[in-house]
């Protein structure tokens, strides 16, 4: 069943095999896309969608320093080499777009502070060009502030489109600005964008509409972490959560739902996959720690429609061919993740 091709909005997907998206690090000064960039999407474009690394929607937004952006024309510029490299592969690739909220850190943004619902700041420390710091504390977004990043999120969208993108994944999972909305963790408001599931979807659903008026619903597909504590994340009630928005969600016609089922730090527990499945009707994409065999039989049952793959793409180029002919996997070297250079990450043996 993973080899069973898929509609998934606009495209026509030759397989269920998806690249997840992975932060990688590797832009080059000014948050610019690269030639490493496009040879490393390039590699993979055996995946029936390939999702980029989560990329920057405004400047000042940065939550790791080499992150890439699609806010200049530069930058859509430079980003037209990875799809062009893609699409010569016959590969298709959506763009994740991204604001960071209370990740982004004034030390990695030249001073500018962050932002976020409210003034809470992650747990912890972050690496800064001045070395660890403890995560900013945000300033309360006004609500006469948010129409301006709503409009962000559709040009980034736009700009997308223009650089040569199949589509866009709205980030809205990992405890960045959307997920700080829909958490109760995170978001303390107490007016129109805060309190009830209907409160703090707001922000999300407000997004969604003008992503999809920007460039077609059948081009936008969002990615949810009900239960992902990265970030200093959770939420009272991940369960009612997961099945409000599933719901709600089927109204926006997305190309698809890309879900993160567990927790990396299992803080928070439970299946959400069955809950989703229930409630949205369009194409559910399942990840985390999946196997080739596991997904083609959660696939074959009709838990979900596709699965997305992290770190066994990152380190399997040709991860669709070796789950077909059943061969092993390289291993994924966890220590070149986040480091520059092609070293861990153009270096990996195909078969």
């Amino acid at each position: 069943m993973l080899f069973a091709p898929l509609q998934v909005g606009a495209l026509s997907l030759p397989n269920r095999i998806i690249l997840a998206p992975l932060t990688r690090t590797r832009a080059s000064a000014g948050h610019m896309p690269n030639e490493l960039m496009a040879e490393y999407y390039a590699q993979r474009a055996g995946g029936g969608l390939l999702v980029t690394e989560c990329t920057m929607i405004a400047p000042g937004t940065s939550a790791f320093g080499n992150d890439p952006g699609i806010y200049s024309a530069a930058q859509i510029e430079a980003w037209k080499m990875t799809t062009a490299a893609v699409h010569a592969k016959g590969g298709r690739i959506f763009l994740q777009i991204w604001h960071s909220g209370r990740a982004a850190h004034p030390a990695l943004n030249d001073g500018a502070e962050n932002v976020a619902p409210s003034a809470i700041a992650i747990e912890g420390e972050v690496h800064t060009p001045q070395g660890k710091l403890p995560n900013a504390v945000p300033r309360a977004l006004r609500v006469d502030e948010i129409p301006a990043l709503v409009e962000a999120y559709a040009q980034a969208a736009r700009n997308a489109i223009a650089a040569g993108f199949d589509g866009v994944e709205v980030h809205g999972a990992n405890g960045y600005l959307i997920d700080q909305f829909l958490r109760d963790s995170a978001n303390q408001r107490t007016d129109a964008y805060g309190g009830s599931l209907e409160n703090r979807a707001r922000f999300l659903f407000e997004v969604l509409t003008a992503v999809t008026a920007a460039i077609g619903s059948d081009r936008v597909g969002l990615r949810l972490s009900p239960l992902n504590s990265y970030n200093s994340m959770k939420d009272s009630d991940p369960m009612a959560w997961t099945a409000f928005l599933a719901d709600r969600l089927n109204a926006f016609n997305l190309a698809y739902l890309h879900l993160m089922r567990a927790d990396f730090f299992q803080a928070q527990t439970g299946d959400v996959m069955p809950v989703a499945r229930q409630a949205y009707k369009g194409v559910l994409i399942g990840n985390m720690g999946y196997t080739g065999e596991e997904a083609g039989q959660a696939i074959h049952v009709g838990k979900l429609d596709a699965v997305a793959f992290g770190t066994a793409f990152l380190a399997n180029p040709d991860l669709p061919a070796r789950i077909k002919a059943g061969a092993p996997l390289n291993k994924p070297d966890a220590s070149t993740f986040y480091t520059p250079g092609a070293k861990g990450y153009t270096d990996y043996p195909v078969m």
